[in-house]
């Protein structure tokens, strides 16, 4: 019953962490300049408004936003083509879609939160290769998810849940059903006696191929999950934004082939007819009635839907399902729902959310601006809190907000240093009211072995 896309055979089970890293070193023996520690912060334009690079952000500034003695400015990196690979809601991609208006003919992006642990476990239980997926549980029936659990090397399993964001109840927390999730006997086996080594959390792609933008524009591109390549079918878009990164490559290389002049700020929408004749367009394509179906039908219909399309028809069935509402407008008013009561964590299976953080290795500098924009600082109080019971504390998978009573009155307080960087709070907030943008620097989770 389980669809074709799931079956893992042949598949390989690695840290893309380490694989990231090994990649770095290739590149470098290569001679090219990496910048570690420095982010992109800004998209710079020529004055035909065609990109010509980026810049990072300026390093040692206080929380007030005055220079501090350790100040140094940011460095504009130019190029006559600039692929952008950020990953999922990538900041600076998001701004590049709005100004193109690259969007203006897919439908709405969707976003899943992905959860994940590592844990280490008795070698008696351990089965390197072995990958399990599962689906709903513990989620309610209006909401999509399922979790994995997959056995890599050195008695190491690598595993997580995903939550899609659209689901309606405004009660719900990733990562209390994440939590809970672990506690089922097909998981629990596994984890009994063992150790929790790392914690991690990051917004995923769940469009799919209706809802990719248009990849080119003047001066650049969008690669991977900066575009939403992922395939939701498979869960996975690791290879989908390698080969894109790879014909982007491809593309801009045959242009400075064909008149290297003409490269700097030209739209190469060679990138995306290559995209299009490539297998990760097939790849899409066949999956791309994954998301809506779960989202239209349900758990049970969708699921029932979902072999029939993809274990009888291979991804052929001649109409497409369409997904027309974004994430962030599918929550409802909390006085709709009954509160959640989630179990407390026992310390040895289930966990709280800042000893989770904690094992991210995750740090900012204290004394920087807050990364984590408010558009309208009152909004949190005076339209969220009472409407849908102020959501980004239980959306956010790592203490970042709190509503705070001080005296009889309530303030919203934004604990950017647990910040992992997962963007759910950019995406998921009702009104789209936070805006997520760089830290300083490096700043950010350190994760071990994802």
């Amino acid at each position: 019953f389980v669809p074709k896309p799931m079956h893992n055979d042949g598949n390989y089970i690695i840290s893309l962490g380490r694989l990231v890293a090994w990649m770095a070193e290739q590149a470098e023996e290569l001679g090219i300049n990496l910048f570690p520690g420095y982010a992109a912060a800004e998209v710079l334009f020529d004055e035909n408004g065609a990109v010509r690079g980026v810049a990072t952000g300026d390093m040692g500034i206080g929380r007030d936003g005055t220079p501090k003695s350790s100040h140094e400015a940011g460095y504009e990196l130019l190029g006559k083509q600039t692929i952008f690979a950020e990953g999922c809601r990538g900041s600076l991609g998001k701004t590049l879609i709005e100004k193109f208006a690259l969007d203006k003919d897919c439908d709405p992006q969707h976003y899943g939160i992905g959860l994940k642990e590592i844990w280490e476990i008795p070698a008696d239980k351990h089965e390197e290769g072995l990958v399990v997926h599962t689906l709903g549980w513990p989620l309610p029936s209006d909401a999509e998810g399922g979790g994995f659990l997959y056995h890599a090397a050195n008695n190491q399993v690598y595993l997580g849940y995903i939550i899609a964001l659209d689901y309606p109840n405004p009660h719900l927390s990733p990562f209390d059903e994440f939590q809970q999730w672990k506690t089922h006997p097909k998981i629990r086996h596994f984890l009994e006696g063992g150790q929790r080594i790392s914690y991690g959390a990051r917004a995923v792609n769940k469009g799919g191929y209706q809802s990719l933008p248009k990849t080119t524009f003047p001066g650049g591109m969008l690669v991977g999950c900066d575009a939403g390549f992922l395939n939701n079918a498979k869960i996975k878009g690791s290879h989908t934004a390698i080969k894109t990164g790879m014909l982007a490559a491809d593309s801009v290389f045959d242009q400075w082939q064909a008149d290297r002049e003409a490269l700097a700020g030209s739209e190469l929408t060679a990138f995306a007819t290559a995209v299009e004749a490539s297998w990760v367009t097939t790849e899409l394509k066949q999956a791309r009635n994954f998301g809506p179906a779960q989202h239209r039908f349900g758990r049970f219909l969708g699921s029932a839907f979902i072999f029939i399309d993809q274990n009888i028809f291979r991804g052929k069935l001649p109409f497409t399902l369409r997904h027309k509402e974004p994430d962030h407008a599918a929550l409802k008013p909390a006085a709709s729902f009954a509160v959640i009561d989630y179990p407390k964590p026992d310390g040895k299976i289930t966990f709280d959310k800042l000893s989770s953080v904690f094992l991210s290795s995750t740090n900012h500098e204290e004394d920087q601006p807050i990364h984590l924009q408010l558009k309208d600082a009152a909004i949190p109080v005076a339209h969220h809190l009472p409407t849908f019971a102020g959501p980004s504390q239980r959306y956010c998978p790592a203490g970042v907000y709190e509503f705070v009573v001080e005296g009889g009155e309530t303030r919203f307080q934004i604990n950017a240093q647990n910040c992992v960087h997962c963007k759910t709070c950019d995406i998921k907030d009702p009104l789209q009211n936070i805006n997520w943008t760089v830290p300083e620097g490096g700043g950010g989770p350190n994760y071990n072995g994802m």
